[in-house]
């Protein structure tokens, strides 16, 4: 059985956090930040952790190896 290839775009977009769940950057916050309100920027701010329910879609189809990331 030959292994399974991780893809590239999703381990740049996905890192693990050390209890194992998966977070992201928020989108939103490249350009046309002046359409938002302070408060969308401020809550917006740093990663989130990705919802439960695709977390297992994202780490068996994109990240099979994911641990190492």
């Amino acid at each position: 059985m030959p292994k399974m290839k991780t893809t590239k775009a999703a381990a740049k977009r996905f890192k693990f956090t050390a209890s194992g769940k998966l977070k992201h950057g928020v989108a939103g916050k490249r350009h046309r930040l002046i359409s938002h309100n302070a408060k969308y920027i401020r809550q917006n701010r740093g990663t989130e952790v990705v919802a439960a329910v695709d977390a297992p879609r994202i780490i068996k189809k994109f990240l099979p190896y994911g641990d190492k990331y």
